[in-house]
């Protein structure tokens, strides 16, 4: 029986231990987390993305946790309302439409529960090297024993420590947008209720949204610049990264700031991309963010992990144990709706990506085939 390595426990790590259980496969996820990860953002589930939610029968539990919004305001800086919708959100599209907005850590805590029976997990624990030969990967953990897997995936993110040790630094394959981002949990300072806000002043923003029955809020925050030298582990300096950038800000964003640095789910990075020649080396391959980050800016990275990891393990069981070629065809059916999900984040710097556009990508690829 084929065992799996994943790095990761976000959307695509859980989501691909679901298929290749399915597939008789024999899965393992690592996770630098003690726990699945709580906070995050609304993210969206889209177009065929909802069939593959439909096939992993999570398709109506996600619609019970979705989102509620009646619409948005968007604010210039002094807080003043300069236009308002109920016909959509920036955060979601339409809200008359097919798609489903949940909270980040409702959707990875359905897909633990769903994998968590048939997948041996090791939280806390990350991978500090790699050696693979014909016959399978050594992997060293940082705490666990040494195993060896017959493949390895890495569905670790970003900054992905797989794409790191098989592919080399991560510096050789991101794309940075031009923007930091910070997202992290509040009380409903705000005493939004089902309304989004968002407000743009100069190169800095965010938006706002409150979040389990309007008890607390969602804070997005970020602004633009070029890229920045940070530890992605010190968590207080990124605090202070953002604070100082955001600190002339007015309206609410100095309490929202203050409420920050109580926040024990804060994260910040940049709105950056991954662009890579091939997204396999041997028996090492990639999937979700760590292959072909479409940044948060696209709408789309949910999806993509979800789409992707049903594609590679499909490609793997239809290959009847050749990765070679599961990773090809893997590739050659992923590569094009990863490409034009990405251009999502690049048609319009600056703006919401055309109607046209994000039906056109978020459908343009076939589950079978």
């Amino acid at each position: 029986m084929t065992t799996v390595l994943i790095s990761g426990a976000s959307v695509a790590g859980p989501a691909l231990a679901y298929w290749l259980h399915r597939h008789g496969l024999t899965p393992t996820v690592v996770e630098r987390a003690p726990a699945p990860r709580p906070g995050g953002q609304a993210i969206d589930v889209r177009g065929v993305a909802l069939d593959v939610a439909e096939r992993m029968d999570i398709l109506e539990p996600l619609r019970r946790v979705r989102t509620r919004m009646r619409g948005m305001s968007v604010l210039d800086g002094d807080g003043a309302e300069i236009m308002r919708s109920t016909e959509h959100t920036y955060s979601s599209g339409p809200l008359d439409g097919d798609d489903i907005e949940v909270l980040r850590e409702d959707l990875t805590g359905l897909l633990y529960e769903r994998t968590a029976a048939s997948t041996e997990y090791l939280f806390g624990d990350s991978i500090a090297a790699l050696e693979q030969d014909e016959h399978g990967v050594r992997v060293e953990f940082e705490r666990a024993a040494p195993r060896t897997f017959d493949l390895v995936i890495g569905a670790d993110g970003l900054h992905s420590t797989v794409r790191r040790l098989a592919f080399g630094p991560e510096a050789g394959f991101t794309r940075h947008l031009g923007m930091y981002v910070a997202v992290f949990t509040a009380e409903n300072l705000l005493d939004l209720a089902d309304w989004q806000v968002w407000i743009r002043d100069g190169d800095a923003g965010g938006g706002i949204y409150p979040a389990r029955g309007n008890t607390e809020l969602r804070v997005n925050l970020g602004f633009a610049s070029e890229p920045l030298a940070f530890d992605h582990r010190d968590l207080d300096a990124q605090r202070r990264i953002l604070a100082e950038r955001l600190g002339g800000m007015r309206w609410e964003i100095p309490r929202l700031l203050s409420a920050m640095w109580k926040a024990p789910d804060f994260y910040f990075d940049a709105m950056a991309q991954i662009h890579l020649p091939s997204w396999s080396r041997g028996r090492i391959t990639l999937a979700g963010d760590a292959g072909y980050c479409a940044s948060p800016l696209s709408g789309q990275g949910t999806s993509l992990a979800l789409v992707g990891a049903y594609v590679l393990a499909a490609e793997l069981a239809a290959a009847d144990g050749d990765h070679r070629r599961a990773f090809a065809r893997y590739e050659r059916r992923m590569r094009p709706f990863a490409e034009r999900n990405q251009a999502l984040a690049t048609e319009n710097p600056g703006g919401p990506a055309s109607q046209e556009s994000v039906d056109l990508a978020k459908n343009a690829i076939a589950l079978d085939g």
